[in-house]
């Protein structure tokens, strides 16, 4: 299929990252690729599930450095979006062109860090700029931190997503103090989740199902979740793929009419797709 929009796909992917193994890779990262996951691929499996977009994540081996994630939203500005990874100091010429090439949002990749003082200049200052240009923040953190960092971010003006769930480990258990303030936070209608990769929290089905009532419960529905495939499944190639994924969201959401709220019209709104045709 020509990786041009075709007017018979529907939906969005929200979540996948793209890289190759020779890439300068950030000295502080947690992984190292040994294979390529390039554009052209992850372009095929949307075709291939009638996906009209996709949004890329900078993975967090790259660091700042978001040339690679720049030169595919060139390649390909109709059906891509993208959230970067800045430092504080970012420019407003930089931020400029990130969101000339389609970026959106900027993403913290937390995991396995020492938390920042979010409220300190540095960080708030970088967040109301973002706010004032319509960007969210995403986050990656373990559910027992999330409501440490997230009301300081959202104080600042921003929109915030979380990543996979909001990586519980197993189920979420509301009798601890900070699983509740996890699900305290997503009523706040700033606040949007992501239903992405769940082998990140060893979910099988039926946990999910579980995890995902409580989620719509605090949520107060469903119009502020997302779909991601988390392509190409770093870490855990051996265990999953993009079908695999797929067929693990349709079981999760098996009304149409849901899938669809999940996968066409909450993220249109996000991240700004046209999908009326």
């Amino acid at each position: 299929m020509d990786h041009s929009l075709s007017l018979r796909l529907h939906g969005v992917d929200t979540h996948a990252h793209i890289f190759h193994q020779h890439l300068p890779m950030a000295p502080e990262r947690r992984y190292s690729p040994r294979y390529d996951a390039l554009v052209e691929d992850y372009l095929g499996h949307l075709d291939r599930h009638g996906l009209a977009y996709g949004v890329l994540i900078q993975p967090s081996f790259l660091g700042t450095d978001n040339h690679y994630l720049l030169d595919a939203l060139s390649r390909y500005p109709k059906r891509l979006r993208a959230v970067a990874v800045v430092d504080t100091q970012i420019s407003e010429v930089q931020l400029d062109e990130l969101a000339e090439a389609g970026v959106v949002g900027i993403r913290l990749n937390l995991v396995g860090k020492a938390l920042a003082d979010y409220t300190g200049p540095a960080w708030t200052g970088l967040f109301k700029r973002l706010a004032r240009r319509g960007w969210h923040v995403e986050i990656q953190r373990a559910i027992h931190d999330v409501a440490l960092i997230v009301p300081d971010i959202l104080a600042c003006g921003v929109e915030v997503v979380i990543d996979h769930f909001g990586l519980p480990t197993g189920d979420i258990e509301i009798e601890k103090p900070t699983h509740k303030a996890f699900l305290t936070l997503l009523a706040d209608e700033r606040v949007w989740l992501k239903l992405s990769a769940p082998y990140r929290s060893q979910f099988n089905l039926a946990q999910a199902r579980l995890v995902l009532a409580q989620l719509r419960e605090s949520s107060g529905g469903i119009a502020r979740f997302l779909w991601g495939s988390d392509w190409p499944n770093t870490q855990f190639e051996d265990q999953t793929d993009y079908d695999r994924q797929v067929a693990f969201f349709e079981a999760l959401l098996p009304e149409p009419s849901e899938r669809t709220r999940v996968l066409r019209d909450n993220p249109a709104k996000l991240f700004s797709f046209d999908v009326s045709r």
